[in-house]
Parts: structure tokens; sequence; C-alpha cells
């Protein structure tokens, strides 16, 4: 199991870059995520104010 983990001699590398990889993908999913639900609340408001025509010009 060692020999695993040491990846003949380069695991001190590329276990690193795994976790700075695996970081930055969560970061990447957990922002995604955030967007997501801001432009759902904003698409939901501005579909609130079109059905209640307060955007409608006289």
């Amino acid at each position: 199991m060692d020999k695993y983990f040491s990846m003949g001699g380069h695991g001190a590398y590329i276990w690193p870059a795994y976790l700075i990889a695996a970081v930055i993908l969560i970061t990447l999913l957990v922002t995604s995520f955030r967007a997501v639900r801001t432009r759902e609340a904003q698409l939901k408001a501005l579909r609130q104010v079109r059905r209640s025509g307060a955007g409608e010009s006289e």
C-alpha cells in the first residue's frame, strides 16, 4: 500500500496536485450552483413583474 501512495517517489507531487484539482472543481461546482439559484430568483422576479403589468409602458 505504501508503494501505491508513494507512486514511485512522485507521490509528494501527485497527491497535492490531486488535492488542488479537487478543491478547484468543488469550488467551481459550488459557485455554479449559487449562480443558478441567483439567476432563477432573478428570473422569477422578472416574470412576476411582467405578469403584474408593472413593466408595461403607456
